[in-house]
């Protein structure tokens, strides 16, 4: 069971996608936040394999988070999903860490997909 990590500031779109990702085979969502501190806590506490991300965070600290998490000692992958997309921030968050960067509108059968395969990587 791969464990999964759910970060967005907007409590509303982090609750559908843990409801939706929870109900997927070999998927346990371990936590989601939207605060940087208890983010960066829980992360490194609860250790998951995944990391969901919205970059584009009020506090202007997303990409940094994105830094942050990548460089923890045990490597979780950095999937950034975004509603706004831009080259310049894909560019960014590659270089930052993610593995993926993908569109809020991506279908939940896709978006599993996308995460089971970095999964059995």
């Amino acid at each position: 069971m791969a464990k999964l990590y759910i970060v967005d500031e907007h409590t509303t779109v982090r609750k559908a996608l843990a409801e939706r990702l929870a109900k997927a085979h070999g998927l346990e969502v371990v936590g989601h936040s939207g605060e940087y501190s208890e983010v960066m806590r829980e992360v490194e506490a609860l250790k998951p394999e995944i990391v969901l991300l919205e970059v584009k965070r009020r506090d202007g600290m997303g990409l940094e988070m994105a830094r942050q998490i990548a460089d923890l000692p045990y490597g979780p992958r950095l999937i950034v999903l975004t509603s706004y997309p831009t080259t310049w921030e894909q560019k960014a968050a590659t270089r930052a860490g993610a593995v993926h960067y993908l569109l809020k509108d991506i279908d939940s059968e896709e978006l599993i997909r996308q995460i089971s395969e970095l999964v059995e990587a």
